[in-house]
């Protein structure tokens, strides 16, 4: 836990241009979690009682006066448009009750709208759901569920500290299916002692489970999480890049022969089943982040909140409640440019050839194999599989 001053410091917000009239998206952070996973290095805390408006059960009357705040920034000149998009990430949004969640809906309901056709996810973890459970989460206008599944492998959930087991998130995606709610799978491989056959047996349980989008991330052991604690005291070993890359390779076969396509690195769907709201962050399109520590990107201007629970509560139910922005940046043509290059390689569209710093390194990219001849030939750079695997260096080269 961060240290917390008893007077955090607000910063005030600088919108230059506050015009969302084509709408935008909106990003709902939950920081709390049951217990907290060895790998993970997110915003989160396991304490559920924090005070003064920071605690689970006043949370979600504290997020919906930041939503209220927000508002007057956008609203400020022409009337903000509808929110295409709303995801509930965190930490664990299903370890609060429904009625919550169902709250802070409402909020942006009334003040903003939500487009008819708008995507409106939560992440879940298997264990935090009943069938009764799910069913309020559809009835609150929640129309698709990340599970976090992670592993299909009984060690491997056990070496991330993950709480469920594999028969909970079989259970809970037969109940998406019955409701007829769209469903995604989130996995990891390269967890310390996984072999290729449990990477093969995790990927092809989640395929029969029939979810219409898999994500797929491989290990970041990160110092300050108790897996990157254990690696420095030499306990476990580091994920091997090599073995790391041929589980890659090995994720990219099973599942486009299984009619999964890649349209981001790390992510695979059916045909139009792509997450639009992850979508709409890789585009650059607008969207606020709420709650402790949640970043936001509004027309080329970045910021992000105060992350602890409580200084961001205190900033919220002051006499003279502010947003509790911890920090600002107002991005320029060349960073902005640097942006488009990070974010759009990494999509299967890619970015138009125009982005190539010069001729001699895109015939270098191609000869390498990073790109793709064919998509070059139509004036877009696209990473090829093995482009894929060293992203990083593709965008070295065109920064």
């Amino acid at each position: 836990m961060q240290p917390l001053s008893s007077s955090p410091v607000s910063t005030a917000l600088e919108l230059p241009d506050p015009d969302v009239q084509n709408g935008f998206s909106a990003y709902i952070h939950i920081p709390f979690c049951a217990r907290r996973c060895g790998y993970c290095d997110f915003n989160t805390y396991t304490n559920l009682h924090f005070p003064a408006g920071a605690g689970a059960a006043e949370f979600p009357a504290t997020l919906c006066r930041e939503i209220e705040l927000s508002a007057k920034m956008l609203n400020a000149g022409a009337p903000a448009g509808e929110l295409r998009s709303v995801f509930f990430g965190g930490g664990t949004p299903t370890l609060l009750p429904t009625t919550a969640l169902k709250k802070i809906l409402e909020k942006l309901r009334s003040i903003y709208g939500i487009s008819a056709t708008a995507e409106i996810t939560t992440e879940a973890n298997p264990e935090t759901l009943t069938y009764e459970k799910l069913c309020q989460l559809q009835e609150s206008g929640i129309n698709r569920i990340s599970f976090g599944m992670q592993s299909a492998v009984e060690s491997v959930l056990q070496t991330l500290d993950r709480m469920h087991t594999p028969g909970q998130t079989a259970r809970v995606c037969h109940w998406a299916e019955k409701l007829g709610m769209r469903y995604s799978l989130d996995l990891i491989y390269g967890t310390p002692g996984e072999s290729m056959a449990d990477w093969d047996f995790s990927l092809r349980e989640a395929i029969a489970l029939r979810p219409e989008h898999i994500s797929a991330y491989a290990l970041t052991v990160e110092k300050n999480t108790k897996m990157g604690r254990a690696l420095q005291r030499e306990e476990i070993s580091a994920p091997d890049p090599d073995i790391l890359a041929d589980k890659y390779q090995h994720a990219e076969e099973t599942l486009t022969s299984h009619g999964y396509q890649w349209y981001e690195i790390s992510n695979w769907a059916r045909p139009g089943a792509a997450c639009q709201h992850n979508l709409h962050y890789w585009q650059r399109d607008n969207y606020w982040g709420y709650g402790p520590g949640a970043h936001s990107c509004i027309n080329d201007t970045r910021f992000w909140n105060t992350a602890h629970p409580l200084a961001y509560a205190q900033q919220l139910i002051s006499s003279d409640p502010q947003l509790p922005i911890a920090g600002q940046e107002h991005l320029g043509a060349a960073e902005i440019r640097e942006e488009e290059i990070m974010l759009g390689i990494r999509c299967r569209e890619g970015i138009p050839c125009s982005f190539s710093p010069s001729p001699a390194i895109t015939r270098q990219l191609l000869a390498d194999g990073l790109i793709d001849a064919v998509a070059w030939a139509e004036g877009r750079l696209q990473l090829t599989l093995r482009g894929r695997l060293l992203a990083d260096t593709v965008i070295r080269a065109l920064w």
